[in-house]
């Protein structure tokens, strides 16, 4: 039986852990993969309440937990998530970006995955004041840039796909901590003879993201470049709404929605269940590798297939132009598994 930790959020955060607890009990009582899962408070609520945006119990549950699933939290949002990263070495960021029927994606044959490399970069903050300027630190390790490229293309190489990575990187301006990235992935490359590699300016790539989105299959980078341009490429397929993420080590793993907490819809049963849903897919399918376990991997699979198939025949919740509420998607999410 997995031990699954849940931070339960805020916002919308508490209606998505109701739906994400809905499917997973659904799971476990009629598909026979067992798992336990234990609510957790972070974020607002949690910094209010304890002092505390992640208290010290909820970090020691989640260590004892074999993964975290986190609901968006809010202000306090990069007390929460940015720390985890780094305290659990959790250095890839991984955020597929696909074409789901019935979204205003920009076209129905896109299927990418932005590796984003997670512990470094300006999100150290590292940063202070000298005189009337003001200073932040950009880390760029080889170490780090090694290990996200060998991620990306470990990636490329079990897709379905053109089993293609493109680096992403502005060596042109930052010659020396780009520069270091550029060749790092340039090195790991040759490794992967069978896999296609090309290199990109963070720029070209913003604008070839909406210009060619099918072009793309893997996208290696950093911390920075790789947080917009994911939320770039999820907005190419239509909204945050449909963007699961994965927050990846080498012992353990967090799986959360891309977008934020989204207080403006908070209590109204309206919000869009299936990023966090894809979320869940997302730990399925890392446990199952990690444990060698098929149903996991099979299950995963099949509440993947079952979320395509229900937006395919026409339903979404009202955020989103449906008419549906975030219980009743979920209620057929569950029924169709």
């Amino acid at each position: 039986m997995y031990k699954i930790s849940l931070i339960t959020g805020d916002g919308i955060g508490p209606e998505l852990s109701e739906s994400a607890i809905s499917v997973l009990n659904t799971i476990h009582d009629k598909l026979d993969l067992k798992f336990d899962v234990t609510q957790l408070s972070a974020g607002d609520k949690a910094l209010s309440e304890t002092g505390k945006a992640l208290p010290d119990e909820t970090v020691e549950s989640i260590k004892q937990s074999d993964a975290c699933l986190k609901a968006p939290v809010g202000e306090s949002a990069a007390d929460v998530i940015v720390v985890l990263r780094r305290m659990l070495d959790l250095y890839a960021n991984i955020r597929p970006a696909k074409s789901y029927p019935h979204m205003p994606a920009l076209r129905d044959d896109i299927d990418m995955v932005i590796v984003r490399e997670n512990t470094e970069d300006l999100y150290i903050g590292k940063e202070f004041s000298l005189g009337n300027s003001s200073v932040a630190l950009r880390i760029i390790s080889e170490k780090a840039s090694k290990r996200i490229a060998k991620y990306a293309f470990e990636t490329a190489k079990q897709r379905d796909s053109v089993r293609k990575v493109t680096c992403v990187h502005k060596s042109n301006v930052m010659r020396v901590t780009d520069g270091m990235f550029a060749r790092v992935c340039g090195e790991v490359a040759r490794d992967y003879p069978d896999i296609s590699f090309e290199e990109m300016y963070v720029d070209a790539c913003a604008m070839n993201l909406i210009r060619q989105p099918e072009r793309f299959d893997v996208v290696v980078t950093t911390n920075l470049f790789g947080d917009i341009l994911s939320d770039e490429s999820s907005q190419v397929v239509g909204g945050l709404g449909m963007a699961p993420a994965a927050n990846i080590g080498d012992k353990f793993a967090l799986f959360e929605p891309v977008h934020g907490a989204a207080f403006d819809i908070a209590g109204q049963n309206i919000a869009n269940p299936s990023s966090f849903l894809l979320s869940i897919k997302m730990m399925f399918d890392w446990l199952g590798n990690k444990h060698n376990d098929a149903k996991c991997i099979e299950v995963g699979q099949k509440l993947e297939s079952t979320i395509f198939d229900l937006v395919k025949s026409g339903v979404k919740t009202k955020d989103i132009g449906g008419t549906s509420s975030t219980v009743e998607f979920t209620k057929q999410i569950a029924d169709n598994l």
